[in-house]
């Protein structure tokens, strides 16, 4: 027992003098950094943006992610590349975040945007070079440094990522270390002496890495497990959400956390919607394709790793499903129950959507509810109608940061060209899910305000003012 504590000791010292070495050099790199200047600082945000944006770049990540993860595919990688980092740099380059940032003078105050700090960006497998970029960018308009955290299934990918991006700061003459990667081996004890040493962290990824993140003693930001509901309301174009599910559903073969999980169908429409997304690629599962596909999805209370974010062929084969379904693009699986963890109602990355019937809304609300309970509460879920009334029920009985309506998930919900969500690959749940945000993570977050504060003409309202209309309904 002593000499394992004696290795475990040595191996958090050895931890803690890389975390210490890359906070310090960070440091010199903000302290060498214009982040006082505005223009000096949306250059070097410009910099990061076109070193994925070029789409050199963006193909050989997107390619080296696949090969290294097995998960999702190269095409839908290059695009989430290329338009999550454009939008970003529309949103970026659109605020101020050096020196005076907002005056009021009606309210005597001016406000002044300061960097946090360092910042230690924890990314996920499923976006190992997307997100790193996304959140190095908001950390470098508050004028902060970043060290990025890789999973450790994807190291290598998101290495090459802070090289380009590192590489790019240094031919635009901003520094270099104002980027840095946590070298490997990556660990969790690695990550977690980095969570403890840096000044802000920000997680995306596995609720384990949210949950250390938040016990680190610093201060952090995370984000909640996704497990979309959507609604199909009797008054939708059926073949237009049809369209739309296929494609936000097949996007990165789901990997993405805002992909439908599950649709709820009214029952006025239910057969015709069936029949629209078969038609644009989706195969109906019977009830044996079912009993195969619950019995590889999970595997010890787990999802299959083997079945996670692969082409539908792929899925169909090892599942054992006919031929027809390894032509499809997309599996619907019917279920009459809500069930709980690691069935059909859970989060399943991978290609299957599970199909509910409601008889009326309110009978789908409730089931969308139920669904949120299983996982997913605070995180999102839409409606595809054209029915405004029912759009606005079904955000206001449900507790969840984003409702889309009438749009593809994985491509609305972290911002869209068509919506008004901030550009982000980082998605707050609220306390719902036992995040500190509730909005989609953008520059806000990075950056500190300092308040100037003067005195003004003074605003006190009478007693009765305040009070009378109590004191007139219950009595002083």
């Amino acid at each position: 027992m002593g000499q394992q504590e004696d290795l475990d000791r040595t191996a958090e010292s050895g931890h803690r003098a890389v975390v210490d070495d890359l906070v310090a050099r960070a440091r010199a790199a903000m302290a060498a950094f214009r982040n006082d200047d505005q223009a000096a600082v949306d250059d070097a945000v410009t910099a990061l943006a076109w070193s994925i944006y070029r789409p050199e770049h963006a193909r050989e990540l997107a390619e080296l992610a696949v090969a290294e993860t097995g998960l999702g595919n190269a095409p839908d990688k290059i695009a989430k590349n290329t338009r999550k980092t454009f939008g970003t740099l529309r949103d970026l380059l659109r605020v101020k975040t050096v020196g005076v940032i907002e005056d009021l003078p009606d309210r005597g105050l001016v406000k002044y945007a300061k960097p946090v700090g360092v910042v230690g960006a924890v990314v996920p497998s499923t976006n190992p070079s997307a997100t790193p970029v996304n959140k190095a960018m908001m950390a470098l308009k508050g004028g902060n440094a970043v060290i990025v955290a890789p999973s450790p299934a994807a190291v290598e990918t998101t290495s090459r990522t802070v090289e380009y991006m590192r590489a790019e700061l240094a031919r635009a003459g901003h520094p270099p270390d104002l980027v840095q990667v946590l070298p490997a081996p990556v660990s969790k004890d690695r990550t977690s002496a980095l969570m403890a040493a840096v000044d802000l962290v920000v997680v995306t990824g596995s609720q384990n890495n949210v949950r250390r993140a938040y016990a680190s003693g610093t201060p952090a930001i995370g984000v909640g497990a996704g497990n979309v509901p959507v609604i199909v309301d009797a008054s939708a174009d059926l073949a237009d959400a049809a369209r739309k599910i296929r494609a936000s559903k097949i996007f990165d073969n789901a990997t993405s956390c805002s992909s439908e999980n599950a649709l709820v169908i009214l029952d006025e429409v239910y057969e015709p919607a069936l029949a629209a997304l078969e038609a644009v690629g989706g195969y109906r599962a019977d009830a044996a394709d079912k009993a195969r596909i619950a019995e590889a999805l999970w595997v010890d209370g787990k999802l299959n790793r083997q079945l996670i974010a692969k082409d539908a062929a792929v899925f169909a084969g090892i599942v054992g499903l006919p031929a027809a379904a390894a032509q499809a693009d997309f599996f619907l699986v019917e279920d009459d129950e809500v069930g709980g963890p690691h069935s059909f109602a859970d989060e399943k990355l991978s290609l299957v959507l599970t199909v509910y019937r409601a008889g009326d809304f309110d009978a789908a609300l409730t089931t969308v509810r139920r669904l949120l309970a299983v996982k997913g509460r605070g995180h999102s879920c839409g409606i595809h109608t054209a029915d405004a009334e029912h759009a606005r029920a079904l955000a206001a009985q449900t507790d969840v940061v984003r409702v889309l309506v009438n749009q593809a998930h994985a491509f609305g919900n972290g911002g869209a060209f068509d919506n008004g969500l901030n550009f982000t690959l980082s998605m707050g749940c609220g306390t719902w899910a036992g995040n500190s945000i509730s909005e989609n993570l953008n520059y806000r977050h990075f950056i500190n305000v300092t308040h100037l504060v003067t005195v003004v003409s003074e605003d006190r309202p009478s007693e009765e003012a305040l009070f009378g209309a109590y004191w007139a309904k219950h009595g002083r």
